[in-house]
């Protein structure tokens, strides 16, 4: 049933996008604007306390539970484990806003702040860090820590449903437990196609770059249809092999790109452009967490930094559902610091080599870096391989990695989607995949001859107020569940003494 609605209510959307994007555009615009404006500091609030509540949750009484058995070991390595993470979570988005996101900041930062100036550019890389940070990766690892320890630990289903048990009880099998599913459903769904058709923008405008391919439908259409192919043998591979490898080449080239570009391009000021934000990212980071503007109009908040907490709470369902997948037999502990940490820290020296190199060719060396963002975000990266050596290199790289990063992201994602809608089933069957995977290529590419692909992003962006409201009750069930699990524990405890001192009573009186 779950499969079924889902299904029919995301065709129903794409129906609308393909007939009358316009009409879809102002609808979802409309209600992101409400959102946004009216609910804003929800957003940040409640994504403050996930960070807080992640922390809390590793350095408490409950850190050295594991997501499972107490003799299960880790499925896959740290670097495996890594690497899928980062895959996943935000690789592409990485690939795609290293340069643009922070030039776009220098160009227009916070209202305060004058544009192309020197503190415009400080506060281009502190919010670059701050929006690809701790954040995401906090929302991320409260859904998937809920996740893995309800299937893993506790045997529940792996749907997000099945999470609320404490709180519902049976309730869950219900139409409440369904509405849930298929709410997560329907974001991943969107999420996943509306990056579908950005990603093949950019790999378009990657072959433009060394190909001089033309930016035409038709051109799009064929790179979909190709990477369907590839993303779908991938996924008829499996877990263990398609995603496992190719998570694990995405992270050799993405290193390569990385020190490529840290070496040929301005190393140290990339170093001094590092340790200063990291710096700044940390003894800021309270009051970029709860920063509104109510006595300064502006919208830049609204427009950058509300938007991106509600784009991660509505990828949460489907990066959640992934993490959970690949985290078996770890520690509450070691989860939390692996996937707070690691991949966030990751981010940090991305933006630091990709943003740091972008801003110092506009600024001292006079390239139009700025210049070239407003003109095509989708070319900001090339514009800025452009001008190091053996920059046409450099651009082949970038664009085989968005192709991998790609292949990944949607592979992960028809696994996830079969998950969700097959009951939980932790290898869901190829012919469910494989209908999921033609259904978001299908959605990407009508949506992208109808122009109506902005305005789907924008309706799964909407989805997450609601969803953010179903997280908060995700942390309220967990915390209910692992407080009973220590009850339990320390009845046993106490059980187990009393056996121990009743024996020892024993053999006393024997010895006696």
């Amino acid at each position: 049933m779950v499969f079924w609605i889902a299904i029919i209510v995301v065709l129903l959307f794409v129906l609308w996008g393909a007939v009358s994007p316009s009409t879809l555009a102002d609808t979802t615009t409309a209600m992101l604007n409400f959102t946004t404006e009216k609910f804003g500091w929800f957003y940040l609030i409640v994504t403050f306390c996930f960070l807080l509540f992640a922390f809390f949750i590793a350095f408490s009484k409950f850190g050295h539970i594991k997501l499972g058995d107490d003799d299960d070991e880790p499925e896959y390595s740290n670097l495996t484990w890594f690497a899928m993470l980062f895959s996943a979570g935000m690789g592409i988005g990485l690939v795609f806003w290293g340069v643009a996101e922070p030039v776009s900041h220098y160009i227009n930062p916070p209202q305060e702040i004058q544009g192309s100036s020197v503190d415009a550019a400080r506060a281009a890389m502190r919010y670059a860090f701050f929006h690809w940070g701790l954040h995401p990766w906090a929302i991320y690892a409260v859904i998937a820590l809920s996740l893995a320890y309800f299937k893993f630990r506790k045997g529940a289903k792996g749907l997000i449903s099945a999470t609320f048990y404490p709180l519902l009880g049976e309730r869950v099998n219900g139409p409440i437990g369904k509405t849930i599913d298929v709410l997560a459903i329907f974001a991943t769904a969107f999420g996943v196609a509306t990056s579908l058709g950005f990603g093949v923008l950019q790999i378009n405008g990657g072959l433009s770059y060394l190909f001089d391919l033309p930016g035409t439908f038709t051109v799009q259409a064929i790179i979909i249809v190709a990477i369907t192919v590839l993303y779908m043998l991938s996924a008829s591979t499996g877990l263990d092999r398609g995603i496992k490898t190719l998570s694990n080449l995405n992270l050799v080239v993405a290193l390569a790109l990385l020190l490529f570009t840290l070496f040929l391009g301005p190393t140290f000021f990339i170093f001094d452009t590092f340790t200063t934000t990291l710096g700044s990212y940390l003894q800021n980071l309270i009051q970029m967490s709860l920063r509104l503007t109510p006595f300064s109009p502006g919208t830049w908040i609204q427009g950058w930094t509300l938007f991106y907490w509600a784009w991660w709470i509505a990828w949460a369902p489907f990066v959640g559902m992934f993490i959970a997948r690949v985290s078996k037999g770890r520690t509450i502990r070691e989860f939390v610091i692996g996937v707070l940490l690691v991949p966030s820290l990751l981010s940090f020296i991305w933006f630091s080599v990709f943003g740091g190199t972008a801003l110092e060719f506009e600024i001292f060396r006079g390239h139009p870096i700025a210049e070239a963002v407003q003109a095509d975000t989708t070319a900001a990266l090339f514009s800025t391989l452009h001008h190091l050596p053996f920059g046409t290199i450099l651009a082949g790289l970038a664009t085989l990695l968005i192709i991998t990063f790609f292949i990944t992201s949607a592979d992960s994602a028809t696994f996830v989607l079969g998950m969700l809608s097959s009951d939980g089933d932790l290898n869901p069957s190829a012919k469910v995949k494989l209908t999921w995977g033609i259904l978001q290529s299908s959605i990407a590419m009508v949506l992208l001859y109808s122009g109506g692909l902005s305005a789907l992003q924008t309706a799964s962006i909407v989805m997450a107020l609601p969803f953010a409201i179903i997280m908060v009750l995700m942390c309220w069930s967990l915390l209910k569940a692992l407080e009973e699990e220590a009850r339990e524990y320390r009845k046993k405890e106490r059980e187990r003494r009393k056996m121990l001192d009743r024996m020892l009573l024993e053999h006393e009186q024997k010895e006696g």
